[in-house]
């Protein structure tokens, strides 16, 4: 078992992972470059990006943990090498859960208004935030589609796959803002911030359609649903709860920094929409690890290999402090250009440099919190995750951040609650599993 948890094996699954990781945080990142540089309203229409991208990444997490929990399931049953009984799985769940996205849709759209009101959002960021969403919003099913699948492809140890698909979508959605956003002299009429959330969803709609070709042609798992319900549904049921309620925990957190934000005002939500949108890509670049450890550490669990999955977690441990100080030192080498590639708007340049280095400066510890992260998924223990993300939201990051508040901190109180958030999702995740795993393979 040694040889599957080499530096290659790793990387094998790592880079391209990581790379098709990187789609979603591109889509939200191409947007907000190209509207920042618009002509017309720019920094109003680059809020509004940030309220709606915040808000639409809460639904996609808390519904997309249905990646991690196939991706574990088929895993473990592939390392138990019993794949055969869990092959009508992946189509329940993911019918399931495209089927509640419509139900997302239909109540949520009515009230766009009302939604993003609670973000502090008004007038024209209001109206544009509403606009942006009641378009963006029916690439939700696709996006849900498209992450189920490329969770089922984890679990069968195959992230290359993964990868084409999102290289793909990103590419076409680049394209689309291009030409949706800014318009085609005689040919396509500038559409500004609609242009952009158009863009968006064909993109979505041309990964859905890779996704289920790829998953008809490269395996044998079914996309037509069968029943009865597999036996597995209810953990994966039980796993999608946890989840749900771990999300919804990891989003409070993101809807005070974004609210707290807005309500310093437009120029502060614009800065803190490029500086999170930049934390969210590297969250992402380390997610490429993050998701080696979940894919190898469900599959070493089912051969009960548990000296090696502590082995594992070494190697995570030394690569992924070492890709988190990589991308700190690029953004550091960066940090200027980084910032006029999203916005000529010098005021907002001038808050987002105060705070940037704080970004940068979290990238390793995000990358040890982030890459546990994946290894529990893998391994599981939802119900571990649910509790560490309720303890580090409710009673590190929300008091941090309302003391900041009201010190007058402003974007750098977000941050410096973001980062005593990071520390306190990490350390437990790493103490349990080194305090579990030692355990059991000393009895092995």
């Amino acid at each position: 078992m040694s040889a599957e948890i080499s530096l290659k094996r790793i990387n094998q699954l790592a880079i391209p992972a990581l790379i098709a990781g990187v789609s979603e945080p591109i889509l939200s990142l191409t947007d907000a470059a190209i509207i920042g540089n618009m002509d017309y309203n720019a920094t109003e229409s680059l809020a509004a990006v940030g309220i709606v991208t915040t808000f639409l990444s809460m639904l996609i997490w808390v519904l997309g943990q249905t990646r991690s929990a196939i991706s574990s399931i088929v895993s473990q049953y592939l390392g138990a090498e019993n794949l055969e009984a869990v092959k009508n799985l992946p189509a329940q769940a993911m019918f399931l859960i495209t089927s509640l996205s419509v139900i997302i849709i239909l109540v949520t759209y009515p009230f766009a208004s009302e939604i993003f009101k609670l973000y502090n959002a008004s007038e024209t960021i209001l109206n544009y935030s509403i606009t942006y969403y009641q378009i963006r919003v029916f690439g939700f099913p696709f996006t849900l589609f498209t992450i189920a699948v490329f969770g089922t492809f984890r679990g069968l140890q195959n992230t290359f796959h993964p990868m084409l698909i999102a290289i793909t979508g990103a590419v076409a959605n680049i394209i689309l803002d291009i030409i949706l956003v800014y318009g085609v002299e005689g040919y396509v009429p500038a559409m500004h911030i609609e242009g952009a959330a158009y863009a968006s969803v064909i993109a979505q709609l041309i990964m859905a359609a890779l996704s289920a070709y790829y998953m008809l042609k490269k395996t044998d798992i079914p996309l037509l649903i069968k029943l009865p319900f597999n036996p597995e549904i209810k953990r994966f049921a039980l796993m999608i709860i946890n989840l749900f309620i771990r999300t919804i925990a990891l989003n409070i957190a993101l809807y005070f920094g974004t609210s707290f934000a807005t309500k310093y005002g437009s120029v502060y939500i614009a800065a803190y929409t490029i500086a999170i949108n930049l934390w969210f890509l590297g969250a992402f670049l380390i997610d490429g690890y993050a998701s080696a450890g979940n894919i190898l550490s469900g599959k070493l669990l089912g051969a009960k290999a548990y000296n090696t999955l502590i082995e594992l977690s070494n190697k995570l441990i030394k690569y992924g402090i070492l890709v988190g100080s990589v991308i700190a030192i690029i953004g550091g080498l960066l940090y200027y250009p980084i910032g006029r590639l999203f916005t000529n708007d010098q005021q907002v340049l001038t808050e987002f440099y105060e705070i940037f280095w704080l970004v940068i400066a979290m990238q390793p510890l995000c990358a040890l919190a982030f890459i546990f992260d994946g290894v529990f998924k893998g391994l599981g223990r939802m119900q571990f995750l649910r509790n560490v993300l309720l303890f580090s939201t409710l009673l590190v990051f929300i008091p941090v951040i309302l003391v900041c508040d009201a010190l007058g901190f402003k974007l750098y109180g977000i941050f410096i609650a973001f980062t005593l958030w990071i520390i306190a999702r990490g350390l437990p995740l790493i103490i349990k599993f080194r305090k579990t795993f030692k355990s059991l393979a000393q009895n092995t």
